[in-house]
């Protein structure tokens, strides 16, 4: 069987195994957490973290300030990735779905109902989540939870199937760790410059 084959009758089995939560699309639970998920998008996401790296700056608090530039730098990362990835692959969503679902090489459609792979709104919410947590630990799993419900509601509204939201947090959960590694280099080069700045010339 070829590789294509196996992955079309994989997302096959993924449609007809969603059907009954697809059912729950008019729920009361589902139309009461999709705000959530609307907050999850990337300007929402993009906004709180400049607004918070802003806050941090303007009322001279640095680690507020740290928090806005590893929120915004691990969202724009998830989002870099995330697009590069829609771009390679057509996926149309369950809710698009009228015979057979589909998946393919991707064709640089803009069609928004062809690229639910991968889920942007759990990767982008994941890494500012991430972010969150690091910085700020004592809000760790307040931040988790929502990122967490944001982007689980994204399957029962029939926004995304469930690989495209464990693909979209595997990407948020990266893009976080990358940007976390980022932060701390460049405050490790900024600090040894300052000490050899500052350090008594031998002359």
């Amino acid at each position: 069987m070829s590789l294509s084959r196996a992955v079309e009758q994989a997302a096959a089995t993924e449609h007809h195994l969603l059907e009954p939560v697809l059912a729950l699309q008019d729920s009361a639970l589902v139309r009461a957490l999709t705000p959530l998920c609307k907050l999850a998008d990337e300007t929402p996401l993009m906004l709180a973290s400049g607004a918070t790296l802003l806050t941090g700056v303007m009322l001279h608090r640095p680690r507020v300030a740290r928090l806005g530039v590893r929120m915004l730098a691990a969202h724009l990362i998830a989002n870099a990735a995330k697009t590069v990835l829609k771009g390679s692959v057509d996926r149309l969503r369950p809710n698009a779905v009228e015979d057979a679902p589909e998946i393919r090489p991707g064709s640089g459609t803009d069609d928004k109902a062809a690229n639910a792979f991968p889920s942007g709104h759990t990767a982008g919410a994941l890494a500012v989540a991430q972010a969150v947590a690091h910085e700020c630990p004592h809000n760790a799993t307040a931040a988790r939870v929502v990122a967490t419900l944001a982007g689980a509601t994204q399957v029962p509204r029939g926004a995304h199937y469930l690989s495209d939201v464990v693909s979209g947090a595997a990407i948020g959960w990266l893009a976080e760790r990358i940007a976390g590694h980022a932060l701390a280099l460049t405050e490790r080069v900024i600090r040894d410059r300052m000490v050899a700045a500052s350090a008594p010339s031998d002359r």
